[in-house]
């Protein structure tokens, strides 16, 4: 397309994504990998919440959690997600709608091993999403949890990666006037071409 130029230029979309991400990375002074990711229960009724994207791979998109929590039992139900990354510094943002699969093999224990420890024992003691009866129940969960696993704990089985592979991604950026510039990348399935339209803003 003539006037995908500059920050849109390219023909990878996951490149150009982790473009933006990079210079992200410079500007916003807190968690540039945040992402609100949308998922339905099994009435349909929609849910959000923000959660760090931990890799932007060549045909996907990964990210990490309890398989208890509220959206991985979504997730599993429906099989499908969305999530938009907002960078208010750089008045750009990314939205993103696809497939989700897990991701709980070698991959996901490399990158439990590279959390720090205390974020490794927090994930075997945290039932995430289930009541808590207080802080202080969870603290001493965490000191069980740090006296029976040691300094390097296994990944739980119960904790693991998502992967997102996309049919849709639409890369936003600000415009003078509200005459923002939108330019989506849509496909019928993951084997399909990309097709490339400028959208209205």
């Amino acid at each position: 397309m003539s006037d995908r130029t500059g920050i849109f230029a390219g023909d990878d979309p996951f490149a150009i994504a982790r473009s933006w991400l990079a210079e992200a990375e410079q500007a916003e002074p807190n968690d540039p990998n945040a992402i609100a990711l949308a998922t339905v229960d099994e009435t349909g009724l929609p849910n959000s919440r923000m959660v760090l994207l931990k890799e932007i791979e060549d045909a996907a998109f990964v990210f990490y959690t309890n398989y208890g929590s509220a959206k991985a039992q979504e997730l599993d139900h429906a099989g499908k997600a969305a999530f938009v990354m907002h960078w208010k510094s750089l008045r750009r943002q990314i939205r993103v709608r696809g497939e989700i699969t897990r991701e709980d093999g070698p991959q996901a224990d490399e990158y439990y091993k590279s959390r720090s420890l205390k974020s490794r024992l927090g994930a075997w003691a945290s039932q995430q999403s289930q009541p808590l009866e207080s802080r202080g129940a969870l603290m001493a969960e965490v000191a069980k949890i740090t006296a029976t696993k040691g300094t390097n704990p296994d990944r739980p089985p119960f904790w693991g990666g998502y992967r997102l592979v996309p049919v849709e991604i639409e890369f936003w950026a600000d415009g003078a006037f509200r005459l923002h510039d939108r330019f989506r990348w849509r496909r019928k399935d993951a084997s399909a071409a990309w097709e490339i339209m400028r959208l209205n803003p």
